[in-house]
């Protein structure tokens, strides 16, 4: 084992770090040290994630509480030779496990359709010669050669660096790149300022180093991360949970009832395998066998809206979960903001500030905003023309446009300055045509500037320097400015210093510009540039914000949903962009900001307390991500974490519902969410939680509407078997009923459009039941008037001398005819089925004459009289049967008028 292996190597000094790993510095690992290491440490490669094979997959989809009881009964219909009832009651169960199954592999391969498959190389030393080779042979102890462009393999110690800089947003949130140097750290400094190291799946923006590899694989930054999403257990989703709940009450319902039953036919001396057989026909009648499709189907259906919304649903209860959000965690960078440093303001002297309009790495959209029009300042000598003319000119950055979008090769900061030149008309070809550069004195932490110096074919041929850099030290090397007429003036400091602070305060990043004109190539030095520059302007950036994710935060608060945004850089940058999104407001105090390392000082006790009230976390570590979902989670919030990053892999897969970027996020943070957003648009959340709200509407609509007919069969033949008569419907006739009514008529509900105002509504308390009070009362309501119209018909026909067959058929047909009529209730469970318009959703139209049609086949077909026992009844009792219908719709239209009548009147809750 190396000796190395494992150490903090952030605060040990470079050259004590190649002696512990056993590494050389200049000639890396020999071959057959290189081979050893692999076989002792492995491939540098994260294990893979086990997942279910397709049998486990369909296995899953009957792990279900509601399929289980299906399942028990349909095996008590099979032991007591009941085929057909067996048989009808797993086709619904098998019909339900092939939609999940679909539903699920569809949602795997949308999600597969937007990884990209690449795999990293990386150049070592090997026996002093540096070699190109799979990233997962590197070895700890390898010396790893990087420039621009290149994807760090492992963790590595820097050895030695010029001008290296580090794009870490994937890894630590932070949107600016880091700049990297050979230094010797305290061991306690977090992952994100730990400048002298390198992690695994980070880019190189700028500059070249070496480093030694002193973790692979999942002893990584990376794998840590990993590590932590595969210790998260998949959460269930709250209607599961309300469903499970529901279900086990269900449960001891129907087997109280069916207890009932048959003690009242022992008591009453009946027979008691006919008695047993009334038992399992009464718990066949109260299970909603049409439940656990409709549940899928109703998802299904959600899901299909919510992908033509630009989002793909992985695990279809997270479909349903959305809309029970009541905290949505955002990340920043690349959620929020669009990841692409843009130049939002100018400041030249005497001039003052410039608005600069347009987002992201497009030239072609957005201005600058001049007075006097920009031609005319660029066609003079001046300060804005020879500003912009450094932006473009003093520059290592390249833009690329493939598909219509624009990508940035090298530093953002860089590739921001390239693009507010173009909008300039100063595109980077033409410039480096007219500016061809001789000279570069590279930035690095310590100059804190870059300068260059360019051959001006426009001016004789003379030389100029170009510099770029932090403003107090730009401001440091000049001696003059620059006015707009080309002239030169005394350095305005105080001016140039109210400006920075302006364009800081606001939450920009500063860069400074200055010119030297007609200078001795032989001049051009660091020594030589101190006092000598002439100040030329300000360039004031930010990564902006989304333009939809300004509406989409303010639509998500109107639904009464707290967001929070969660990132991992720093404060003063997370606050600038929750101001801009509409999160946080000046008026706010310092208790809206919360910082990882307050955090980590704060006890548990009182943690809960601060994480609750902060909107902004700012400089949070992946494992600090975790904790506050779960803090969040334990005060009963249900919470959607939205990320892109591997940094946020761990919450994503810990949160309610995890909420992937498709286009810029990291396979990690893909594969760990719930849901992958194809835009990478916050504004698609928005959206997927009206959806989500919509799903959970029809599914409670779908319940309210089926579960009165459940109670009230089983009523029916309870109160049969208590009074010792006849019982008025057959265990066939409520097989039929259920399955037929299920389908043509409830599963309609699962097409019924958003009611308005689905968004400016409260999220749903994750405590409260799935059927509140007042469905409830409704449910017994109808159950009511079906027991007592079903026997009022049967003992009507009974008395007018109808045979035993008839009065059956005419109760069978009463429990449709009162499902079809319910159901237009049912499709607003608060407002009148007029007020959402009777053909707002066509199919529950459809729905009905299809029952219609169906219940004529089953009165009047012979081989349906001989299957079900029923015969064909006259004109005067389809009368009865529909009046009894009307009346239902009637009395539970009056019900909901009352309430809303009484709701209206309530005073308002303080």
């Amino acid at each position: 084992m190396v000796a190395g292996w494992g150490e903090a190597h952030h605060g040990i000094a470079a050259q004590d770090v190649l002696a512990l790993l056993e590494a050389d510095r200049d000639r890396g690992l020999g071959e057959d040290e290189a081979a050893r290491r692999l076989g002792a440490f492995g491939r540098n490669a994260l294990p893979d994630a086990p997942g279910p094979g397709v049998v486990m997959r369909i296995l899953l989809q009957f792990h279900h509480p509601l399929v289980y009881v299906l399942l028990a009964a349909a095996a008590i219909t099979l032991l007591l030779g009941e085929v057909v009832d067996c048989a009808v009651i797993m086709g619904v169960v098998l019909v339900n496990a092939a939609v999940g199954f679909v539903q699920e592999r569809k949602a795997e391969a949308a999600l597969q359709g937007l990884r990209s498959m690449v795999r990293t190389r990386a150049r070592v030393v090997r026996d002093g010669a540096a070699e190109l080779i799979d990233s997962e042979e590197v070895v700890p102890g390898d010396l790893v050669l990087l420039e621009a462009g290149d994807r760090a393999a492992a963790d590595l110690r820097i050895v030695r660096c010029a001008e290296l800089a580090m794009d870490e947003s994937a890894l630590t949130g932070e949107s600016v790149p880091a700049q990297k140097e050979d230094l010797t750290l305290p061991v306690e400094t977090i992952v994100a300022d730990r400048r002298n190291m390198i992690f695994a799946g980070t880019l190189v923006t700028a500059g070249t180093g070496t480093g030694v590899v002193v973790a692979t694989g999942e002893h990584t930054e990376l794998g840590e991360i990993h590590r932590l999403v595969g210790a998260g257990e998949l959460l269930a989703t709250p209607l599961t949970r309300k469903l499970a709940r529901f279900s086990r009450d269900l449960t001891v319902v129907i087997l109280a009832l069916a207890a009932a039953t048959f003690g009242a036919g022992w008591l009453h001396g009946q027979d008691l395998g006919d008695t047993f057989t009334a038992a399992v026909a009464l718990a066949v009648g109260a299970i909603p066998e049409g439940l656990p499709a409709a549940i899928t189907i109703v998802m299904a259906i959600g899901v299909t809206r919510m992908a033509r919304r630009g989002a793909v649903i992985r695990r279809l209860p997270a479909a349903e979960t959305l809309g029970s959000t009541t905290v949505i965690c955002s990340d920043k960078t690349g959620t929020l903001t669009e990841n692409q440093m843009t130049v939002h303001a100018i400041w030249v002297p005497e001039i003052g500030e410039l608005a600069v309009s347009g987002a992201g790495y497009a030239a072609d959209r957005g201005s600058i905003e001049v007075a006097g029009g920009l031609e005319a300042h660029l066609g003079r000598d001046g300060a804005l023309r020879w500003s912009i003319l450094v932006a473009a000119a003093c520059n290592d950055a390249g833009l690329h446009e493939e598909e219509g979008r624009w990508s940035a090769v090298g530093d953002p900061t860089e590739a921001a300055l390239l693009v507010v030149a173009a909008k300039a008309g100063l595109h980077q070809r033409h410039v480096k045509e007219r500016y061809p550069r001789v000279a570069t004195i590279a930035f690095d932490s310590r100059r804190q500037y870059m300068a260059t110096l360019h051959v001006a074919a426009e001016r004789d041929a003379s030389h100029v320097v170009l510099a770029k850099g932090a403003a107090e030290r730009i401001v440091s090397l000049c001696a003059a400015q620059l006015e707009p007429d080309g002239t030169l003036a005394a350095l305005d400091t105080d001016a140039i210093e109210a400006a920075v602070a302006s364009l800081s305060q606001r939450g920009l990043r500063v860069l400074a510009t200055a010119v030297l004109t007609d200078v001795a190539p032989s001049r051009f030095s660091e020594e030589a540039l101190e006092g000598s520059l002439v100040f030329t302007g300000l360039h004031g950036m930010w990564d902006p914000p989304r333009v939809a994710a300004v509406d989409a935060v303010r639509a998500c608060r109107t639904a009464g949903i707290d967001v929070k945004m969660i990132t991992g850089d720093h404060a003063e940058t997370a606050w600038a962009v929750a101001r801009r999104v509409g999160l946080v407001d000046d008026a706010q105090d310092g208790d809206a900001v919360l910082t990882g390392p307050e955090l980590a000082r704060l006890d548990p006790d009182s943690r809960g307390d601060a994480v609750a009230r902060a909107t902004v976390l700012a400089r949070v570590s992946p494992e600090q991500k975790l904790r506050l979902v779960e803090s969040l989670q334990a005060r009963g919030h249900v919470v959607a974490m939205t990320g892109d990053g591997v940094n946020d892999a761990p919450a994503l897969r810990h949160a309610d519902i995890g909420i992937a970027m498709g286009r810029i996020g990291t396979e990690v943070a893909k594969d760990a969410a719930d849901v992958v957003l194809t835009d990478d648009n916050f504004a698609t959340i928005e959206a997927a939680v009206e959806e989500g709200r919509g799903i959970f509407d029809n599914l409670t609509k779908f319940i309210t509407w089926t579960l009165p007919t459940n109670l009230a069969e089983g009523l029916v033949i309870l109160i049969a078997i208590l009074l010792g008569t006849a019982l008025p419907i057959q265990p066939t006739q409520i097989l039929w009923i259920n399955m037929t009514t299920a389908v043509a008529l409830g599963l309609m509900l699962a097409f019924e459009p958003k009611e308005r105002g689905i968004m400016t509504r409260p999220p749903r308390d994750p405590r409260q039941a799935l059927l509140t009070p007042t469905l409830m009362a409704r449910i017994v309501l109808v159950s009511a008037i079906l027991v007592g119209g079903s026997w009022w018909l049967f003992e009507w026909e009974v008395a007018n001398g109808a045979s035993l067959a008839e009065a059956r058929t005419v109760a069978a047909n009463l429990f449709v005819a009162v499902e079809a009529f319910y159901l237009l209730n049912c499709r607003s469970l608060e407002g009148s089925v007029w007020r959402i318009g009777l053909l707002s959703n066509p199919w529950v139209v459809v729905g009905i004459a299809v029952q219609a049609c169906a219940q004529a086949l089953f009165t009047y077909l012979p081989v349906m009289n001989r299957v079900f026992g029923t015969v064909p009844i006259g004109g005067e009792a389809w009368v009865r049967i529909l009046a009894v219908g009307a009346l239902a719709s009637l009395v539970v239209g009056a019900e909901k008028w009352i309430r809303a009548r009484a709701r209206r009147a309530a005073p308002p809750v303080p």
